[in-house]
C-alpha cells in the first residue's frame, strides 16, 4: 500500500519537452510511474517516449483519464501550470519548480479556494523532490535506488535529508511506503499535518519519519497533530540547531522570524508532543529503528 501513488496512478508530466521534464520522465517511467502524456503548449499532437502530448491539460486529462499531474515549468509560468492543473480537475499535483515567488503562490492559495474542499486539487511543493512509493511508482527527482520498499513513510521538507533517512533505513534493512517531499517555501501546497494525516489513515505505514527545518510554523503544528491524533509513532529530525537567528539558511522558508520558528524551540514542542527526536542527521535511521524494536513493530 501506498499513499496517493502506486504502479496504477495515470500520470501526466507538464513540461515534459523541457531538458530536466524530458530527463526526469525517462527516469520516472523507468521506475515503473504510469505516465499517459505530457504537455507542452504548441506541441499537441506530437509524442515523447511513446506517449502522447497535449496543448493543455484539460485536453491530456479527457484523452488519458489522468489524476495525477508533475511540473516541471520554469518560475515564471509554474503558478499558471499549477492553476490549470487545477481547473483541469487534477487530483493531486507535484510542483518540483524553485524560485516561484511568493506572491505568485500566495494567488495559487487564493485560486484553489474556489473549488470544495471535496474537488479541490492536493498540491505537493513547490521546490520539493517529489514524492515516491519504492518498487512501484515515483513522481519526482530522487534517486530511487536508494529507498527500499516497507512500512515506514517519510515526510520532509528537504529533499537531500529525505534521500539520507531513505539510505540509512536501506542500510538497517528498514523500508519506505511513501517518502513525500513538502518543499521548502514558506508559502506551499501541503503541510506535515496534511501528509501525517494520509499516513495515518495508511493501513500499512507503521510509522512516519519527519524532517523539519528552522523557519515556519509548520512542525509545531505537526506536532499538535501528532499528540492529538496520530495512533502511529512519528519520529523527527529538525536541520539547523546552529542557525543562527533572522539569517536565510538553504530554503527560502528557512529564517527564524517568530518564537517556535527555531529548531531547538521546535525539537522541545515535538517532544512534548510525544515525537521521538533524532539528535542529528547521521542517527535519522537508528532512531527508527530503535523505536520499531521498541514497539515490536518489524522492519
Amino acid at each position: 500500500m501506498a499513499i496517493l501513488l502506486d504502479e496504477t496512478t495515470p500520470v501526466i508530466v507538464q513540461g515534459i519537452s523541457g531538458r530536466i521534464g524530458s530527463f526526469h520522465t525517462e527516469d520516472m517511467i523507468r521506475n515503473g510511474t504510469n505516465v499517459v502524456g505530457g504537455v507542452t503548449p504548441g506541441k499537441g499532437g506530437q509524442t515523447m517516449f511513446d506517449r502522447p502530448l497535449f496543448n493543455t491539460v484539460k485536453g491530456a486529462v479527457a484523452e488519458t483519464g489522468a489524476v495525477g499531474s508533475i511540473i516541471f515549468v520554469p518560475p515564471p509560468f509554474a503558478a499558471d501550470a499549477i492553476m490549470e492543473a487545477a481547473d483541469a480537475g487534477i487530483g493531486f499535483c507535484v510542483c518540483i519548480t524553485d524560485g516561484i515567488p511568493a506572491q505568485d503562490m500566495m494567488r495559487v492559495k487564493r485560486y484553489q479556494r474556489r473549488y470544495k474542499a471535496e474537488r479541490r486539487m492536493r498540491l505537493i511543493g513547490p521546490n520539493c523532490a517529489g514524492m515516491i512509493s519504492p518498487g512501484r511508482a515515483m513522481m519526482g527527482i530522487m534517486p530511487a535506488h536508494i529507498y527500499l520498499p516497507g512500512r515506514v513513510g517519510i515526510v520532509g521538507r528537504s529533499g537531500t535529508l529525505g534521500y539520507e533517512a531513505a539510505s540509512q533505513m536501506k542500510e538497517l534493512g528498514i523500508g519506505v511506503s511513501t517518502s513525500v517531499g513538502i518543499g521548502g517555501d514558506p508559502i506551499n501546497g501541503s503541510s506535515f499535518k496534511d501528509i501525517l494525516e494520509l499516513f495515518e489513515a495508511d493501513p500499512d505505514t507503521d510509522a512516519v519519519m519527519m524532517i523539519g527545518e528552522i523557519g515556519g510554523p509548520q512542525e509545531a503544528e505537526a506536532a499538535e497533530f501528532a499528540r492529538d491524533h496520530m495512533t502511529k509513532p512519528v519520529i523527527a529530525y529538525v536541520a539547523g540547531l546552529s542557525a543562527p537567528k533572522g539569517r536565510r539558511m538553504g530554503h527560502a522558508g528557512a529564517i527564524i522570524s517568530a518564537f517556535g520558528e527555531s529548531a531547538q524551540e521546535k525539537v522541545v514542542i515535538l517532544e512534548n508532543a510525544g515525537v521521538t527526536v533524532a539528535p542529528d542527521p547521521s542517527s535519522m535511521g537508528a532512531t527508527v529503528a530503535q523505536v520499531l524494536e521498541r514497539l515490536g513493530l518489524a522492519a
